[in-house]
């Protein structure tokens, strides 16, 4: 029987050894990037869509809207004219939260500045999930509880799990396959 628990355990370990063995440098960091291309992308997009103008030039100004969405207590400060609203700091935070809506996923997916990207992502989540809780008053059904039995919170549960795949960049990078897998095999002239 002992025998039997051994061969068992050994297969085991020779099994999962071998398998993050194989995958520990380009797989993981290429799952979590395709987990965040699949799920998020799409949405941080179509976002950051809503915070610019229409066409090609309109991605350059950005819209009255973003200000709503990202500043709201300025904009109410202000009487709700948004070219009331400071630069400093409100006008500085609207322009950079938009624009990272837009850099930060791309890097993310294509690989470039993976774990800096990603750190920023994690950023912008957390202030985000302050926004929406704080100003845009979501209520504590949205918001939702961890170890609940109801997995389903917009708030608490799904972005806990959006975080996970950009900690795992973080900490493990973005896998081989990857622009930034690509920059590190190639040649440095010193």
């Amino acid at each position: 029987m002992t025998s039997a628990i051994c061969h068992l355990t050994g297969l085991h370990d020779r099994f999962f050894v071998g398998l993050e063995r194989i995958g520990d440098k380009w797989l993981l960091g290429l799952i979590a990037r395709f987990a965040f291309a699949a799920v998020l992308w799409g949405y941080f997009l179509n976002s950051a869509k809503t915070k610019v103008g229409d066409g090609l030039t309109g991605f350059f100004s950005i819209s009255p809207g973003a200000y709503y969405q990202i500043a709201l207590p300025a904009v109410e400060a202000a009487g709700g004219d948004v070219d009331a609203v400071a630069f400093f700091p409100w006008g500085l935070i609207v322009l950079m939260g938009t624009y990272a809506e837009f850099i930060l996923p791309l890097l993310i997916v294509v690989g470039l500045f993976s774990r800096i990207a990603a750190l920023g992502m994690i950023g912008f989540i957390t202030v985000q999930t302050f926004v929406d809780i704080t100003v845009h008053k979501i209520g504590a059904e949205a918001i939702g509880a961890w170890f609940d039995r109801f997995p389903d919170a917009v708030i608490a549960d799904q972005r806990l799990l959006w975080l996970v795949p950009l900690m795992v960049i973080s900490i493990k990078g973005p896998g081989g396959l990857s622009l930034d897998g690509l920059l590190t095999r190639v040649p440095r002239q010193v």
